[in-house]
């Protein structure tokens, strides 16, 4: 479903996106090409800042937002996911919030605050708030990341999880060009 803000915000979506029927897209929010948002994911750009302004969320091209995945932003912060990006079934992405290039977030991983750099992998049920994680990170599931880990610990990703997440972003994109083709079906 796509409906306007209580500012009359509307989504402005990418005619190759497939956004399934329940979704959920409201406000402020920009989707490119090719991109894949799934059932029941809720991307809601609504809360304004102290002036009464409104940063947009945007999905970059080619990046896929699975099942139950839910974007919002706290007082109207900007929050990017960038191109051929894969934010997995039930995360959640809380803005202010930068997520760069070819990324993978795994499954019900929670981002608040924070940037993280191209290339770099969140794996499952995962915590990252309040820091900056640099490029080509690997984060391993159940870690909780913050402004005083040590991010001298953390590994960088290895080619089987990159390869991983291509994988999982080339999935996305073809699902695209099915739901595309059967949209108008019964």
């Amino acid at each position: 479903m796509i409906r306007k803000n209580p500012t009359g915000h509307l989504p402005v979506v990418a005619e190759s996106a497939f956004i399934d029927p329940t979704a959920i897209l409201c406000g402020k929010v920009q989707v490119g090409e090719n991109v894949f948002i799934g059932p029941y994911a809720v991307i809601r750009a609504d809360e304004l800042d102290a002036d009464g302004g409104l940063e947009p969320i945007v999905i970059g091209d080619n990046s896929n937002i699975q099942d139950g995945v839910v974007i919002h932003s706290k007082s109207g912060a900007r929050v990017e996911i960038g191109e051929h990006t894969s934010i997995a079934h039930r995360s959640i992405i809380h803005g202010p919030c930068h997520v760069g290039h070819r990324v993978f977030i795994g499954f019900n991983t929670v981002l608040f605050n924070c940037t993280v750099g191209a290339g770099s992998v969140i794996r499952h049920n995962s915590v990252v708030e309040d820091c900056q994680v640099p490029e080509g990170f690997y984060i391993p599931s159940t870690s909780n990341i913050h402004s005083a880990t040590d991010l001298s610990r953390i590994e960088t990703v290895t080619a089987d999880a990159s390869s991983f997440s291509e994988d999982v972003a080339l999935t996305n994109r073809q699902l695209v060009a099915g739901y595309k083709r059967i949209q108008n079906e019964l």
